[in-house]
């Protein structure tokens, strides 16, 4: 081999060996290989089926909670108890009213990131519903039932929820539809797991259920690392590979516990 040629691929080798391999977020090894979904209020864990699919396809371990909708505590046991199914550090994901879910239960100390996918997120000692003051979603109709349990509208359903759906993907989320206690709104947090781990936030640009600006306050609030998608409420759904992406980044960006309470107090210093 000439001379030449082999002093040019050596130097190649060791600039290599030390840039390490090309791919971005992509090229960072998995930190937490285990995954939990967590449906918000008028949905099942069934609308996580494509975010699943990426996800399982890249070497996760995905699990999908079903939420009951009767009370903040009933979904988030229902949500612990797939937390302690995992075998590992897990990024907790809500989607939703599941991102309240998961700002209670992401305590867990198996939880290193929370990902809000258009989610809400509270403080301790607030409520769900404290998010929404000073903001409007006219779109967005809940029609409440003498029982205390709501429905998203039909004739607004798709448009409140599923703007960027297929008509007919709409429509079987508008008919299978599983209604929430409204007073799970005025339920106080007990704990803000986003105040002690690190959070990324995927904004879907088009949410009629949310006020956009509203989630942007939400999200700088807890010091989430944004994401914008040009979506609907349903962004877990029709925009899957943008939604898993964020999760993806979230499972190799994700830190020890407790490291987020650290690094504000050095900061603070």
């Amino acid at each position: 081999m000439n001379t030449g040629i082999r002093k040019f691929i050596v130097a190649a080798a060791a600039t290599a060996s030390i840039i390490g391999p090309i791919g971005g977020a992509h090229a960072q090894p998995i930190q937490a290989k285990n995954v939990v979904l967590v449906h918000g209020a008028f949905a099942d864990g069934s609308g996580w089926r494509s975010v699943y699919n990426e996800l399982t396809g890249r070497g996760y371990r995905v699990t999908i909670v079903q939420n009951p909708l009767t009370s903040l505590a009933d979904d988030v046991m229902a949500t612990k108890r797939a937390i302690a199914r995992q075998d590992g550090p897990t990024v907790l994901v809500g989607h939703s009213w599941g991102g309240t879910v998961i700002t209670e239960a992401g305590v867990d100390p198996k939880v290193v990131g929370l990902v809000y996918v258009s989610a809400l997120s509270p403080d301790a000692g607030e409520t769900t519903a404290e998010q929404y003051a000073g903001f409007s979603a006219p779109e967005f109709v809940i029609d409440t039932h003498a029982d205390g349990f709501g429905f998203v509208n039909r004739d607004k359903f798709k448009i409140g929820f599923a703007g960027d759906a297929s008509d007919a993907d709409a429509a079987f989320l508008r008919d299978s539809q599983v209604p929430i206690n409204m007073s799970v709104f005025a339920t106080k947090l007990n704990h803000a797991a986003w105040r002690t781990k690190p959070s990324w936030s995927v904004i879907a640009t088009d949410d009629k259920a949310f006020d956009v600006r509203m989630l942007h306050k939400m999200a700088k609030r807890i010091g989430a690392t944004v994401t914008e998608v040009k979506a609907s409420h349903a962004v877990f759904m029709t925009q899957p590979k943008a939604v898993a992406d964020v999760i993806d980044r979230a499972a190799r960006e994700a830190e020890p516990a407790g490291s987020k309470a650290a690094n504000r107090g050095a900061k603070s210093q």
